[in-house]
């Protein structure tokens, strides 16, 4: 696998849908509609899609690939495929609070090692470069061209005080109840798989999602934190967070730094 087209052509893909979504975003109206399962979906969600789709397809010809917006892949099953969420966020993006993300990734063996969390409105963009190290990059972006990054590492937890990330859209009683249980300094809320990215640079030490996910919406931001140092585990017994779950959905989890002392569920 050449990791270094791959991250190209992932961060341009990123990039162009990015901005496509904003055209959308900044217009006075956009169509909402309801899938089957009654999540809304925009013209945003389904026009980044066709962007990414018609990228990765054409690059990668013989890797699978999976997207939320494309039921039929949803049936997929590969040892080694891509995984796409276009826009990652919907609620966040219809109710104009900015925090959604493109998120491409690509899984291998139950692993997500390349990945891609770009979130346009905030105009940040985390992605594992060529060696699977996770970087931030400095806008104005041009997808052709990459800009100056900075590594970005986990924090050094103090588990009397740690820094905590909840979903902004998704909170109940069993995630706060779970939160309670550690000494927090700080929690903060936020959508998207951005949760994951504010772990890996260390604004977060911990985010735990006990409510029902896609792997779509976590592969690229796992990757993202897997390359900065941290670790994803399953909520009910802290074993490993594979990929590539027929249906491709996901339990619940725990999202951390090394070194919080994680409690039982």
């Amino acid at each position: 696998m050449q990791y270094d087209r791959m991250m190209r052509v992932f961060r341009a893909a990123a990039l162009e849908a990015g901005e496509r979504i904003l055209q959308i975003y900044e217009a006075d109206d956009f169509a909402v509609k309801a899938k089957s399962d009654q999540s809304p979906v925009t013209e945003a969600d389904e026009a980044a899609d066709a962007l990414i789709s018609a990228r990765l397809r054409a690059e990668f010809p013989d890797l699978p690939l999976v997207t939320e917006e494309q039921a039929a892949s949803h049936d997929l099953s590969a040892d080694s495929f891509l995984i796409v969420d276009p826009l990652d966020g919907t609620k966040e993006f219809i109710q104009r609070r900015g925090d959604f993300t493109v998120n491409i990734a690509w899984v291998d063996k139950g692993v997500p090692l390349r990945g891609v969390v770009y979130a346009p409105a905030k105009g940040r963009l985390f992605y594992t470069d060529a060696d699977g190290t996770s970087v931030e990059e400095t806008g104005p972006f041009d997808p052709e061209t990459p800009g100056p990054v900075t590594p970005i590492r986990v924090g050094q937890p103090d588990n009397a005080a740690l820094m905590v990330v909840a979903s902004k859209s998704h909170r109940d009683a069993a995630t706060d109840d779970y939160i309670s249980r550690y000494g927090v300094a700080d929690l903060k809320s936020a959508g998207s798989s951005l949760k994951f990215c504010l772990v890996a640079t260390g604004e977060a030490d911990l985010y735990p999602r006990l409510g029902r996910t896609m792997e779509w919406d976590t592969a690229a931001g796992d990757a993202v934190l897997r390359g900065a140092g941290g670790h994803v585990v399953r909520f009910e017994d802290h074993q490993p967070f594979v990929y590539g779950k027929p249906g491709f959905g996901n339990g619940f989890f725990i999202a951390f730094a090394p070194g919080v002392e994680l409690k039982p569920a």
